[in-house]
């Protein structure tokens, strides 16, 4: 399971708060899109490496959070695909997570409805409904010639395809998604610039490695210091190059920590969020011929292969700084 589907149980007079919501998926995620009012699709694959968990687990996490931070609760569905997740979401309700099993997903659609596929209309179930063919099962075991009369040459293809759960789809990136967002929260509030700038290096290499797991750069970084008095400062910075250099972010990190130039401020919580993602391999890179930038950077990468065997904790915050 690498895709979810989640609807927000948002009342209709709320759905402006899906923007502020669907930065529950970015904080595991790049990859999301929104499907407004009050849902989104989200691939995880990164974030299975990244966290060694499941998207049904993270579904989970996720549900807590929105709980916490909205008092929202959600509906969501699991599956290989965004298709197979759209199906899986109708068979969900607030606080379980449905998945279609990886091994069985003919099974699972064979007694389901025509009109369960998306994108499938009342008028081509009801024509496929005229000829018997009123669920998944019978529409994947009819001849493909058969289909394509009813409803046409491609189309009768496409759903033959999708009924036997062949799922081609893919989650396409949307503006509310190009950022990806961590926080780190005191346990009380902190005054100690040392704590500060270590709960900012941790935040900036969890920010790294989870753009590498994706294969995504980032172009901007915005700092956001929430004090005890419930006021907040943001800070953001262009970055000389897009990067997803732990180091790199690091710096960028404490250069706008340091301009705010703080005293004694009682810090609750620090929000470092990565914008402007674009893919890595579209990237252009300065060259560069440090053999300490190059080392680190090596360090990086068998610090995520790490990562991606045993779980983010594998690699202790800090151990990356260069």
């Amino acid at each position: 399971m690498t895709i979810l589907c989640v609807r927000f149980q948002l009342p209709p007079m709320y759905e402006a708060a899906l923007p502020g919501l669907l930065g529950l998926l970015e904080d595991f995620t790049p990859v999301v899109e929104a499907l407004p009012p009050d849902g989104a699709l989200a691939d995880l694959r990164g974030a299975e490496r990244y966290f060694g968990r499941s998207a049904v687990e993270l579904a989970s996490v996720i549900r807590v959070r929105a709980l916490a931070r909205h008092g929202v609760d959600c509906a969501i569905g699991a599956g290989p695909g965004p298709m197979l997740a759209r199906v899986a979401l109708r068979d969900a309700r607030p606080g379980v997570t449905c998945a279609v099993p990886e091994d069985a997903v003919a099974e699972y659609l064979a007694g389901k409805p025509v009109a369960a596929l998306p994108g499938v209309g009342a008028a081509t179930a009801r024509t496929l409904g005229e000829y018997g063919l009123d669920t998944l099962g019978r529409v994947a075991a009819a001849p493909l010639s058969t289909l394509q009369r009813l409803i046409g040459a491609k189309a009768g293809r496409e759903l033959r395809e999708r009924a036997n759960g062949v799922d081609r789809g893919r989650v396409v990136p949307n503006a509310v998604s190009r950022s990806l967002m961590t926080e780190r929260t005191f346990d009380v509030d902190e005054l100690a610039p040392d704590r500060h700038r270590r709960a900012l290096l941790s935040a900036a290499e969890e920010i790294g490695a989870r753009l590498r797991a994706v294969d995504k750069v980032c172009r901007t970084l915005t700092l956001t210091v929430r004090y005890a008095d419930r006021s907040s400062t943001t800070r953001s910075r262009t970055l000389e190059e897009p990067t997803a250099h732990s180091a790199a972010l690091t710096r960028a990190a404490y250069g706008m920590y340091e301009a705010l130039g703080l005293q004694r401020a009682r810090v609750r919580a620090l929000l470092l969020r990565a914008e402007g993602l674009t893919p890595a391999d579209q990237a252009a890179h300065q060259l560069t011929f440090d053999p300490v930038d190059e080392r680190v950077r090596r360090i990086e990468e068998v610090a995520d292969r790490a990562r991606a065997r045993f779980g983010p904790r594998a690699v202790m915050p800090g151990t990356l700084a260069a």
